[in-house]
């Protein structure tokens, strides 16, 4: 098992960074102090010497447990026995971290032993999603509401004002509409008006004409009254 290992770790870091990063991949994040399963496909069809490894900012690999099939122990690498579970079935091999931190960021992948040859398996880049990141985040979403929210309050004054420039359009046109027939003229009542220069007297005079009456007078008393006619000087 150790000299599977160590041949392992000799072809490995023979690779080059673009070998590893040429498989498949994909990054999975987790806050500090929770848990995550890593899972990589079992590509092998028989039992083999199965191992899960680390790279951090581009070094060699290191080994993080080994196993041999699905229903043999797992065996852990130096400076990885607390917090790592390695488990595998038919189709899929597990590695499970428990109580995640920085320490454990980095590239994990898998390997497999096929005809003394080693297979890379799917690459999983471990992440940890540290307090920053989750206030970085709900400042995020605290920013798009309050974009949001202001969207909204200029949406609302425009429709205030627009409707208070058609209300205001609307009271123009009925006062408009009201105002020729203010200035029309009572019949029953004449407005004269005389200027007839700074040294002479100006006359303005109202004739009104007297309604009938309805009286129990003989029919010979009973005639129109006279015009009334009201003078004014100034």
């Amino acid at each position: 098992m150790r000299n599977f290992t160590l041949i392992t770790a000799l072809l490995l870091c023979s690779l080059s960074w673009i070998s590893v990063s040429a498989s498949e991949s994909h990054t999975v994040e987790v806050q500090s102090g929770g848990d995550v399963t890593l899972m990589c496909s079992n590509i092998s069809s028989t039992q083999t010497h199965t191992e899960w490894f680390r790279v951090i900012n581009r070094t060699k690999p290191s080994c993080v447990s080994s196993m041999y099939g699905s229903d043999s122990e797992a065996l852990h690498c130096d400076g990885f026995e607390n917090g790592f579970k390695m488990s595998s079935n038919i189709s899929t091999v597990f590695l499970n971290i428990t109580r995640v931190n920085s320490s454990h960021s980095g590239l994990y992948f898998c390997g497999f032993n096929q005809s003394n040859h080693i297979v890379l398996g799917n690459a999983i880049y471990l992440q940890l999603q540290d307090i920053y990141s989750v206030i970085f985040l709900v400042d995020g979403m605290t920013n798009i509401m309050n974009v949001i929210l202001t969207v909204l309050t200029v949406f609302l004054t425009i429709v205030i004002i627009v409707l208070a420039v058609k209300i205001r359009k609307l009271q123009t046109a009925v006062n408009e509409e009201l105002q020729p027939e203010r200035n029309k003229v009572n019949p029953a009542l004449t407005y004269i008006n005389c200027d007839l220069g700074s040294d002479e007297l100006n006359y303005a005079a109202l004739n009104f004409q007297a309604q009938p009456k309805r009286s129990r007078r003989p029919a010979s008393e009973r005639e129109m009254e006279p015009h009334v006619v009201y003078a004014a000087t100034r």
